[in-house]
């Protein structure tokens, strides 16, 4: 018997930077555009479950695949001091 515990749905988010721009600029965009992050090549990753973060990790790209190897829990209080 599957327990309910099992039967929960969680979405998981990673998060893989943020970036600030003025709404005319952003209804401006279109395809290809590009949308420079505030976060260099090798900077943790945040994983967020139902939008609350609950790991920090390292983006892994294998061929055309992409995943992301958890490093640490995350820190609620330094992901709430990031946003802008």
């Amino acid at each position: 018997m599957q327990s309910q515990l099992a039967a929960v749905g969680v979405e998981i988010t990673v998060l893989l930077g943020r970036s600030t721009m003025p709404m005319q600029q952003l209804l401006r965009m279109g395809r290809g555009a590009v949308i420079q992050l505030d976060t260099q090549e090798n900077d943790e990753v945040w994983v967020l479950a139902n939008n609350h973060p609950i790991a920090r990790g390292e983006l892994v790209i294998e061929g055309d695949r992409m995943s992301i190897s958890i490093t640490r829990a995350a820190q609620v209080a330094d992901y709430f001091a990031t946003e802008q």
